[in-house]
């Protein structure tokens, strides 16, 4: 499915000089229209990020779902950052969100080993999760739950991408499933640690868990005591985040 993405990349100097200078100058002009701290800028900003994908349609239509879900990624980080933006408390710390997104676009994203691919899953559900109950934590419950589900679900086929997993789409569709659940159960008690949303901090922690113990069973390096070790970190976070939660603070 990637390999229609890839042939979408520059190749020619000048394209790829143009293609590089505007990934570098794209935070800065998020930064810049969202510090105007207009509803519409902010907007603009958004859209921008959606045409910043453009190349995903400069092929056959049929290739299109499969450069979208290539794609979706980049687009979840992307507008995540824009929330973030919008939220921050003050312009260092957006100027800190444009240096992130920076980073991501033009380090992390071009990776294609199985380790940064990881990465890449990883950070893209831990954003978009954020940034979907940071900014919707008052929305219909419907709502988050399906929204929480389809992150889950493409973060999950951007990992299993980088891994010859001939369960990939069972696998994905299963964990968007379980984030869905878990979204609709605690959607009903939504509590907050900080700026991080109960869902959030859960789908994560064991998002990175059972990721993790796949990733190092694939790369043959996964012994029994690391299992245990992954194991054990999860139920432990787990546990702790649902016993110490005061569940009489309702909020959703």
């Amino acid at each position: 499915m990637n390999i229609v993405t890839r042939r979408l990349k520059p190749t020619n100097g000048i394209s790829a000089l143009v293609h590089n200078s505007f990934l570098a100058v794209l935070p800065l002009v998020i930064f810049a229209l969202v510090r105007l701290n207009e509803n519409e800028f902010t907007q603009l900003a958004l859209i921008l990020i959606v045409l910043s994908k453009w190349r995903m349609f400069a092929v056959r239509p049929r290739f299109w779902p499969a450069n979208i879900r290539a794609n979706s990624i980049d687009l979840m980080v992307g507008i995540s950052v824009v929330l973030f933006m919008t939220h921050s408390p003050n312009s260092l710390m957006q100027f800190a969100w444009a240096i992130v997104y920076g980073v991501w676009l033009i380090i992390v994203k071009p990776a294609t080993s199985s380790f940064m691919i990881s990465l890449q899953a990883g950070v893209g559900q831990l954003f978009a999760l954020s940034a979907l109950y940071l900014a919707w934590s008052d929305g219909p419950i419907y709502g988050l739950t399906l929204l929480t589900g389809l992150i889950c679900y493409l973060a999950a086929r951007h990992y299993f991408d980088a891994f010859d997993e001939s369960y990939s789409r069972l696998l994905s569709y299963l964990w968007g499933y379980f984030g869905a659940a878990l979204a609709w159960l605690l959607a009903h008690w939504l509590l907050y640690y900080g700026s991080f949303a109960q869902p959030t901090i859960l789908l994560t922690v064991l998002g990175y868990g059972i990721g993790g113990v796949y990733y190092w069973d694939h790369q043959d390096k996964l012994t029994k005591t690391a299992q245990r070790q992954f194991v054990a970190v999860m139920m432990a976070v787990v546990l702790i985040v649902l016993i110490f939660s005061d569940w009489g603070s309702k909020v959703v």
